[in-house]
């Protein structure tokens, strides 16, 4: 049985995601930055998380030889970000703010969370090569909303009412 691409790419988007900008820097000095929302926790003893790029990524050879990344967890008022990162080929890094952590990979002000990671492997994933990293430091703020990715639009995480 053969599955409808299209089909399962819309299936899959019924699954809420949180949305990340995966940066690093690469061997020239180049920034690198994508949006993804293929992002999850694998192990907690080593602490090691993965993320995803599509083969047809330009960056893909720049992000396989840098050895680091950093994953940014964006918050509702983020929005901005995740849409200048998730363009190709222009320089999404003009006004945008950064600090720089054990790895060098650019960590974002005002994310949720921040993982500064080595990578620990990449394993072959059909049109997406898969990065597990081991988190060297990471950050998180208790107090921001998540920007959330559902069925190809962005939403907000729907809060408790607890009057």
């Amino acid at each position: 049985m053969s599955l409808d691409s299209k089909e399962f790419r819309f299936a899959l988007g019924n699954f809420p995601t949180g949305v990340t900008v995966i940066t690093s820097v690469a061997d020239s000095g180049e920034l690198l930055g994508a949006t993804a929302n293929s992002f999850s926790s694998v192990s907690l003893d080593p602490p090691l998380v993965l993320f995803s790029l599509d083969r047809g990524a330009y960056s893909l050879d720049a992000y396989l030889n840098a050895g680091v990344f950093a994953v940014n967890v964006l918050s509702e008022a983020q929005q901005d970000l995740s849409n200048r990162f998730a363009r190709a080929l222009e320089d999404k890094w003009v006004g945008v703010d950064y600090e720089t952590w054990e790895t060098g990979s650019p960590i974002l002000p005002g994310t949720l969370a921040s993982f500064d990671c080595r990578v620990w492997n990449t394993y072959d994933g059909g049109d997406h090569v898969i990065f597990v990293g081991e988190v060297l430091r990471m950050s998180r703020d208790t107090d921001a909303h998540p920007l959330v990715f559902f069925r190809g639009q962005y939403g907000l995480l729907a809060k408790e009412n607890n009057a």
